[in-house]
């Protein structure tokens, strides 16, 4: 339990600081005045004001925030504090300091994968054959326990993920499979079969198999600076698509809403994670990093996907939307944030008592 909560705070910590601080550092850049920097919400527990600007850790720490000068349309702004209003920039600037949060945690997660694979590398999975189902494609083929694939219509095959994706191509054409068993190599034809499988989601696919298993063989692949640099732009890119169609499917109910989960489970996972390595940890922090940013970016008013919405009607129509509506539209974006927030606690609860 100790270890679960240490480790919450410490990757709600980060994920809350990097957060504030891309809306706080490029708000300074475009010279709005900052009244408060704040991790966590609720009372001020202790701090220290630098200028205008009272750094402070909140009571609650649930999240955190930063309070502009002039950051509430309606608010009277003084007229000496006018140059330095977020209300009074332009258009554009609000919408690159609201979207400066969301982006500062996905560039957080690219940094974080990049060390990793800059300093461990990445592991791959070898096409090596762990077992042939009989009566498979496979093994009318003559495929063995123990062999290597290593090309596939004459394509090289480095990984088992590459191999599984030239067989899926193949729509039940007959491929060319090379493989190298024991000292020797050899050239076989196979006609991959369809069959219904499921995915991540639990959702029926269509794939072509060959009926073979991985023999759990690992390599490490060391990464130079450059390939490093990319591999975390490729892994940021895949977990943010993930999120983004994960979302999607909640939206439209091919997901159960009992999958969700709040603090708890977070803290749980985190506490795992911590328990397997500082890297695991690390590699969990960037994961939730991206989880945070693509949730931000939801046209929820409220979450500053609600506040991009509304500057970009703004920077298209030419005015601001008028107060009435952003109030009425803030109200319902926290009704249904509320709600949100009651379903993961309830998830959290009924996930660590009842199952």
């Amino acid at each position: 339990m100790t270890t679960n909560i240490f480790a919450f705070v410490v990757v709600l910590g980060v994920l809350i600081f990097f957060h504030e601080f891309g809306h706080f550092i490029v708000a300074r850049l475009f010279g709005v005045g900052v009244e408060k920097f704040s991790l966590g919400f609720g009372p001020r527990l202790f701090g220290k004001k630098i200028g205008i600007t009272d750094y402070r850790l909140s009571a609650i720490p649930l999240g955190g925030y930063v309070k502009m000068i002039g950051e509430d349309p309606d608010a009277e702004v003084a007229p000496g504090d006018i140059p330095i209003s977020f209300t009074h920039k332009h258009v554009a600037k609000r919408i690159l300091i609201v979207a400066a949060g969301p982006l500062f945690n996905i560039f957080l997660a690219v940094v974080i994968f990049f060390g990793i694979f800059a300093f461990s590398g990445t592991y791959i999975i070898k096409p090596s054959i762990g077992e042939v189902r009989p009566g498979s494609p496979a093994f009318a083929a003559g495929l063995q326990k123990g062999d290597l694939i290593t090309a596939i219509d004459g394509a090289r095959i480095s990984n088992w993920d590459e191999m599984a994706k030239f067989i899926n191509a193949s729509k039940g054409q007959a491929i060319r499979v090379t493989v190298r068993r024991n000292d020797s190599s050899r050239e076989l034809s196979i006609r991959p079969k369809q069959v219904t499988t499921q995915n991540i989601f639990g959702e029926d696919i269509q794939r072509y198999i060959i009926g073979i298993t991985a023999s759990g063989d690992v390599e490490t692949k060391k990464l130079n600076l450059g390939q490093a640099f990319s591999e975390s732009l490729a892994q940021t890119y895949r977990v943010s698509r993930l999120m983004v169609v994960i979302i999607a499917k909640l939206i439209k109910g091919d997901i159960s809403a009992k999958t969700l989960g709040g603090p708890i489970m977070i803290a749980q996972m985190a506490g795992d994670s911590a328990k397997a390595g500082m890297v695991s940890l690390i590699s969990f922090i960037a994961l939730i990093s991206i989880n945070l940013a693509i949730i931000n970016l939801l046209p929820i008013p409220i979450l500053d996907g609600g506040h991009l919405l509304f500057f970009l009607i703004e920077a298209v129509k030419g005015s601001p939307v008028s107060i009435k509506v952003r109030e009425v539209a803030q109200q319902v974006g926290l009704f249904v944030l509320i709600l949100l927030m009651i379903l993961v606690f309830y998830n959290d609860i009924t996930r660590l008592f009842f199952s």
